[in-house]
């Protein structure tokens, strides 16, 4: 049967801790690596909503995008919401397994994701890890950058919005800006901006950027596609689940129903 210690060896296999940011919290952060698996359940962030569905569905292990605890804590406790998600977790024996930057960067995580999803071609890591030597490490490293037809920002934005299956999206740039060489940052990575541009792209397609960024963006010519956090990430998390179904048979596997975006489009 399957047990924790399994699904860690499969998420690891392609998004390996070696590829996480040094600042990151990935692997198993909570659980036994030996407890048997029925259920897993994947999700882009631990939230209240999702860990009482966890606890109601009988999940045994959560494989959330982005950590739980991730900085230090010095206690647990429900005092605070962050120690009452993980003593409610903990309490019911869930499982918590986070790849964060490692999918990321992954040569089939989440960037390389939107790349194929928007029929980039030659798509290429934006900032390529490089070995001691020098050497590159051929479809790793941070970000993506891939050519595209021609096309306008905004139909390029529309494109994304579509792929993305979201109502609406900002933009930084001309709507009529001609595109063929797109950089992807997925969540928020604003900072990518100077690396897009000296790899040629014309636009960044990241999920959120803060505002300062967004005018250093305009000041140096580079147009910006933010369709939001949540959006530009939570997608992967159902894929996952579809390929943890796939490599595991005798596991229920899904993408949390209760989670949604915090942030709501109003027309």
């Amino acid at each position: 049967m399957t047990n924790v210690a399994d699904v860690c060896r499969y998420l690891e296999s392609f998004a390996p801790a070696a590829l996480a940011e040094d600042w990151d919290n990935v692997g198993l952060l909570m659980g036994d690596r030996q407890t048997s698996v029925s259920k897993v359940m994947t999700c882009l962030t631990v939230t209240s909503a999702v860990a009482e569905e966890a606890i109601a569905q009988n999940v045994n292990m959560v494989v959330t995008h982005h950590p739980i605890p991730f900085k230090g804590v010095k206690r647990i406790s429900t005092d605070s919401p962050t120690g009452s998600v993980l003593w409610k977790l903990a309490s019911n024996g869930i499982a918590i397994y986070s790849p964060h930057t490692a999918f990321d960067s992954a040569r089939s995580g989440i960037n390389q994701q939107l790349a194929d999803g928007l029929g980039l071609s030659e798509v290429k890591p934006l900032r390529p890890f490089e070995l001691d030597d020098g050497a590159s490490l051929e479809g790793l490293g941070k970000g993506r950058r891939g050519d595209c037809p021609p096309v306008q920002l905004g139909a390029l934005a529309s494109t994304v919005a579509g792929f993305l299956q979201i109502a609406g999206l900002h933009i930084v740039g001309d709507p009529e800006m001609q595109i063929s060489r797109v950089g992807i940052g997925c969540g928020s990575a604003g900072e990518f901006i100077h690396s897009a541009s000296r790899a040629g792209c014309q636009v960044l397609l990241t999920g959120e950027a803060r505002f300062h960024t967004c005018l250093e963006a305009e000041a140096i010519g580079m147009a910006m596609i933010l369709p939001g956090h949540y959006a530009s990430e939570r997608f992967a998390l159902e894929t996952l689940a579809t390929q943890l179904t796939a490599e595991f048979p005798d596991v229920s596997v899904w993408a949390s129903r209760q989670e949604s975006d915090p942030l709501t489009w109003m027309e």
